[in-house]
């Protein structure tokens, strides 16, 4: 078993923690790209709402300008290399209630079309014990190129709505090599206390 890479919260203020391993392995259902131990993090307001909730949420797909957290700082957990910058890919809309139902229908697509359809915009790092993936990046918000070495509290991004999510959020794994479609996952352990399916407060 690989060892776990220890790292710090790769964001300030508060956010809540979903498809966790501290709730199940594989955190997200599937093995598949090395995310048996990847953990979700969604911004969330000082009430722990993501976004206001109207009608409207249940039947209708949303701007992701609607989440407080779309375009929040994302932060390197790590110091490191960067491997990947990826940032061209459109933020779509966001999707809860109904709508959230037909998008899961679609996820064979994604899946099909690979690590970059389900990735969306991200940025791995290379650091001691194997590669750090920070996903679903806001649009043209990648504050680092491949080859820079970056800093632990580093802004790296902003958060997004890329890829395959149906809200603005962040999605951390970790991975033993660069080739994704090989890889291994890696445990994570942060340097702080994760709840289960709980809010946090980083400073």
């Amino acid at each position: 078993m690989l060892d776990s890479i220890d790292l710090d919260y790769p964001f300030t203020g508060r956010w809540l923690v979903q498809n966790s391993p501290a709730d199940r392995v594989p955190s997200h259902g599937t093995t598949l790209f090395a995310t048996s131990y990847a953990i979700d993090f969604v911004p969330v307001d000082d009430s722990g709402r993501s976004a206001p909730f109207t009608f409207g949420s249940l039947l209708r797909s949303e701007p992701p300008e609607n989440f407080v957290g779309f375009g929040r700082s994302v932060l390197s957990p790590v110091a490191g290399t960067v491997v990947a910058s990826h940032d061209v890919e459109l933020d779509h809309h966001s999707r809860r209630g109904v709508p959230s139902i037909g998008y899961s229908l679609t996820q064979h697509l994604r899946v099909g079309a690979g690590w970059l359809a389900l990735a969306g915009n991200h940025v791995m790092i290379r650091c001691i014990g194997g590669i750090v993936a920070l996903c679903h990046l806001q649009h043209r918000s990648a504050r680092v190129r491949v080859g820079q070495h970056v800093e632990i509290g580093e802004e790296i991004g902003r958060c997004g709505n890329s890829g395959n999510s149906t809200e603005p959020h962040l999605h951390v794994q970790a991975i033993d090599r660069f080739d994704i479609e090989h890889a291994e996952a890696a445990r994570i352990a942060f340097r702080g206390t994760l709840p289960s399916n709980g809010s946090i407060v980083a400073p």
